[in-house]
This record gives C-alpha cells, sequence and structure tokens, in this order.
C-alpha cells in the first residue's frame, strides 16, 4: 500500500504529500494519526505542529521559511501562509567524513569513448561552429544550412514537408510529399552550430566571460575540433578568445579553423573558404573511433528544471547517489545554479574539503546574492509559478531538495562561471538558476555527460554534451515520453529505492556515453545555448 506522507528528514516539522489528500482525512505518519485540515494536492506540504506567526519552518533538516501567519497542525503550507526564509552562514563551522558507496560492481565496468590527446575522453566527437561575435550569427546559419543538409543529410523534415503537403494539396489531404532517405556522409563526426548576442556592445568583461566559455566549450572533451567566425572589430578579439584557451588548456592540440571576415573581402570568399577547409578537417575528424574507457573518465553535469514536488525526494536524490557513485569510481560531478543552493549554505559550507573552498564559495553565493537585489530582484523570487503550482513555495525548500543532487560526497573544488574542471570529485560551478543558463555553463566547464532532473517537463538539451532527462514521476513520464529518457516516479510509489533507481541511471548513463543510445534532447535536435550575462550594453 503506498504511503501517502513523507518526511524526508527526522528534524522536519512538514510533510510531502504523496497523494491527493482530503480535508477531515486522517492520515498515518511513523505511527501516529493526522488529520488532514485543508485539501492538498500530491507535491504540497502539510504542517506536523501547530505554528504561531513567525515559526520557523524545517525542511530536509534546514530552514526553508518562516510561516507568516497561525498555521493549524494538519493543514497545507501555501504563498499566503509562508515567507521565504534561511539560515545565515558566515563560515565552514564543522568537520565532515564521508563513508563512499560500495562500487566494486562497477570498478571494472568501462564505455567506449573518444581519447583526446590531453587525457580527457568525450562521449561525443563533434565538429563545432561558432562566431565570436553575434555579427557572424547570419553566416553561421548559412553554413548550418549548408553542412545539415548536404554533410548530415537532414533533408527529409517532417514539418516542412507537412507544410509542402499542404501547399500542394490545397489542405485537403494530410500526405507528406517525402524525400528519398539518404545516409549521413559521415557517420563517426557529428556537426553542431551554435550562436549567441555577445561578443561586443558591451562591457568589456561580459566579452572575456564569453571567451573563456567558448574556449570551454572547444577544450570539452566531447569537441574534436572547430570552425570559428570573427568580423574583426568586436571586443571579443581573436587574441582574447585563444589567450582563453591557452589559460584553460596551455598544450591545446586540437585542430582549429579561425577566419576573421574584415581580412578575407567578400561573404562569398569567405565562406568559400570555409566550407572546403572546413570539410577537409571534418573528414579527418570521423577518423577518429571510440575505444574503451574507464568510468573515472566521466565528468556529470548535475541540473534540474521545471522542478516540483516530488523533484527533492525522488529525482534530484537519484541523482545524488549517482553522483556519489561516480565520485567513488575516480569521476567528476559539478553541481551548479547557485540561486537554487540558498539556504542550504552551511551544509555545502562543511562539505567543503578546505577553508579556501569554503570561503570562496560563500564569497560567490553572497556576491551573487547582491547583484540579484541591486537589480531590484533577490533569490526569494527564484521559484517559478510552475514550481509554486507544484509545491516548491520558497527558494529555500526549492533549493534544499535541489541540493540532492550533489549527494553526499566532499566539495574538492568551488568555480566561477567560465573555469574549467579539474579535480576529481564534487564540484560547485556558479551559474544561474535558469535551466539553459546552468547547462551552458557546465558544458563550458568541461562535463561530458548532462543528468536533468525535471518533474513538470523541459525539452532542454545542448550542442556538444547529451543531456538525460530524470522524470521525478510517472505522470510526466506517461504524458511528455519523448522527451523523458528515465522515470524516478517509482520511488514514490515505493516500488524503488533510490539507490536501486541510480544503478538503472549509472546503467544508461554507460550506453549514452558509449554512443549506444541517443538521449531524447538528441533525437529532438534540442541544441540549447545562452551564455549568461552579468553586465550592462553600453
Amino acid at each position: 500500500m503506498q504511503k501517502k506522507l513523507i518526511k524526508v528528514h527526522p528534524s522536519d516539522n512538514v510533510a510531502v504529500a504523496l497523494v491527493d489528500l482530503q480535508q477531515g482525512e486522517t492520515v498515518t505518519l511513523d505511527g501516529e494519526e493526522l488529520t488532514i485540515q485543508s485539501t492538498t494536492q500530491a507535491k504540497h506540504k502539510v504542517a506536523l505542529s501547530a505554528f504561531q506567526e513567525g515559526d520557523s519552518i524545517i525542511m530536509y533538516g534546514v530552514l526553508v521559511g518562516k510561516s507568516g501567519e497561525a498555521i493549524g497542525k494538519g493543514q497545507v503550507l501555501t504563498t499566503a501562509n509562508v515567507k521565504h526564509d534561511t539560515a545565515k552562514v558566515t563560515q565552514k563551522t564543522g568537520s565532515f567524513e564521508w563513508t563512499p558507496p560500495k562500487v566494486d560492481h562497477w570498478k571494472d565496468k568501462t564505455f567506449m569513448g573518444y581519447h583526446r590527446a590531453d587525457g580527457q575522453v568525450g562521449t561525443q566527437n563533434v565538429w563545432l561552429f561558432f562566431p565570436l561575435v553575434f555579427c557572424e550569427n547570419r553566416n553561421i546559419e548559412l553554413l548550418k544550412e549548408v553542412f545539415e543538409k548536404e554533410l548530415l543529410n537532414k533533408k527529409e523534415d517532417k514539418y516542412r514537408l507537412l507544410l509542402r503537403s499542404l501547399i500542394h494539396t490545397n489542405g485537403e489531404q494530410d500526405v507528406l510529399v517525402k524525400e528519398p532517405k539518404q545516409g549521413r556522409v559521415f557517420e563517426n563526426v557529428d556537426v553542431r552550430f551554435i550562436s549567441h548576442q555577445g561578443g561586443c556592445g558591451g562591457i568589456r568583461q561580459d566579452s572575456e566571460s564569453l571567451a573563456r566559455l567558448l574556449a570551454g566549450y572547444l577544450n570539452n572533451p566531447n569537441v574534436v575540433g572547430a570552425t570559428v567566425l570573427s568580423l574583426g572589430c568586436q571586443n571579443l578579439q581573436i587574441q582574447i578568445f585563444k589567450d582563453a584557451l591557452a589559460s584553460i588548456n596551455p598544450d591545446f592540440q586540437k585542430p582549429l579553423l579561425i577566419y576573421e571576415q574584415q581580412k578575407m573581402g567578400t561573404v562569398d570568399d569567405m565562406l568559400s573558404t570555409v566550407i572546403r577547409e572546413s570539410y577537409e578537417a571534418i573528414a579527418a575528424a570521423n577518423e577518429i573511433e571510440r575505444k574503451p574507457a574507464p568510468l573515472s573518465k566521466l565528468s556529470i553535469g548535475l541540473e534540474c528544471g521545471g522542478s516540483d514536488g516530488f523533484s527533492g525526494i525522488s529525482a534530484n536524490p537519484t541523482l545524488g547517489h549517482t553522483s556519489d557513485i561516480l565520485v567513488a569510481l575516480g569521476g567528476k560531478a559539478v553541481l551548479s545554479e547557485f540561486p537554487e543552493l540558498c539556504g542550504v549554505e552551511q551544509e555545502l559550507t562543511n562539505r567543503c574539503v578546505d577553508d579556501e573552498q569554503a570561503g570562496k564559495f560563500l564569497s560567490l553565493m553572497q556576491a551573487f546574492e547582491k547583484s540579484a537585489i541591486n537589480a531590484g530582484s533577490g533569490f526569494d523570487m527564484n521559484p517559478s509559478p510552475g514550481n509554486i503550482k507544484d509545491g516548491l513555495i520558497t527558494d529555500a525548500m526549492k533549493s534544499a531538495g535541489a541540493a540532492k543532487k550533489g549527494g553526499t560526497s566532499p566539495i574538492v573544488d568551488v568555480l566561477d562561471y567560465g573555469e574549467y574542471i579539474s579535480k576529481p570529485g564534487l564540484t560547485l560551478l556558479c551559474t544561474p538558476g535558469n535551466d539553459v543558463e546552468s547547462t551552458t555553463a557546465m558544458a563550458g566547464s568541461g562535463v561530458n555527460i548532462i543528468l536533468f532532473t525535471t518533474g513538470l517537463g523541459t525539452p532542454t538539451g545542448n550542442p556538444v554534451v547529451p543531456v538525460i532527462k530524470v522524470s521525478s514521476n510517472r505522470e510526466l513520464a506517461e504524458r511528455m515520453p519523448d522527451i523523458i529518457d528515465i522515470d524516478t516516479g517509482a520511488i514514490i510509489r515505493g516500488e524503488k529505492t533510490i539507490e536501486e533507481m541510480a544503478e538503472q541511471l549509472m546503467g544508461l548513463i554507460i550506453d549514452v556515453a558509449s554512443g549506444r543510445i541517443q538521449t531524447k534532447a538528441m533525437e529532438l535536435d534540442q541544441n540549447d545555448f545562452i551564455p549568461w550575462k552579468r553586465g550592462v550594453s553600453l
């Protein structure tokens, strides 16, 4: 029989409704009966004791809010009776010990990856096209059309064919006028294109930040080489980009083609040269083949988006245990989205391996929050309407569940946006909570797989890193099967444990990393890229 309520942490004074609860219904939790005082939808929180105005609300063992008015025992928590609040953190206050999970049966496992000269191993083999400035976006789009149609043979787009059928049949028949299917010219290399709105017009620091991000994409183990377009007069000069690349990898050895339009004359002259030389480089990249690599060569990004009230008790803890398994094997894991770590700073600070990392984490958090306040906002405004509708009514409540993606291992490093991961273990990376800005940043910091949990459904993908979408509940997986790769709803129903779901996810990660399975985002050709613009336009 499925449980109706769950108390996440022993010290919590609220519980999560696992099913819809009716007013007057009596529910048993931990051997005690609780009468539900107001109709409560699944995923929302119920008070386990009476609150007076200003009382602390504890969930996941941390402060997630204050009562804004008196709340009766058994009453549902809402935005009307709860206010955002968090504990103040100034320093590391305790030591930390970690007991890794048992990973004996994973130690000899391998994945089939692309080995790079610097020791990194890719899960994809991508030739990347990108501009240094938005002025080159049109040329990138022209190249994309040419290469995708002729090199990847992406000719049979069902939506274009549907429109063609409507044109040719006057909308009377749903018959597609089909083109003959053709295979790819090169089977062992993918060609991807990214564009952006940066590189000039803003503060110089934003261009420098973009340079580091793009350099990180080129250094990412999933990228085999790149074609880069520059206009010539922009803030993000070619040398700034090269300097950023050298700071990440002084011994960079991948093929890199850079073209400056203002030195090459007409668009036709430039694009003809770009196409010829890029084709030759892509043909050479196609000769690289997958070879076995230990799981320690995996670097996973941990992301959540479109979260619901179940995310923090099913999907996110599954990622957390998966992260612990990989860290125990010598791999890397990255937890980002700093606005969604608000309220759990003390736990994360205490997990840092030394005072230097703890101090950097708190400094980045405080600077980020200050910038939000200066802009007339704040971390308390982070939950979206969808989050709130599905039970995440304060930022701290959302954050406490989001932090579960990071598991329980020590934090070995703390990075600012644009810095590149280098240490085995769990790393914190400063990014916004925005899904795409965060996944964009993690790919630029070197992850080769992204695990993305969602309770409401989001189609986010990435141009160079496979994104595995993890559902927090069965209803979403059944409603949107075209975007969900694995469903952890069995945890909510009591059919599987978090550890069992993590083991299943590990198997899927190996298959995706080896190229045996394409993620749903890859099938949808969902290649999202949004750099974080921290400054103003000038």
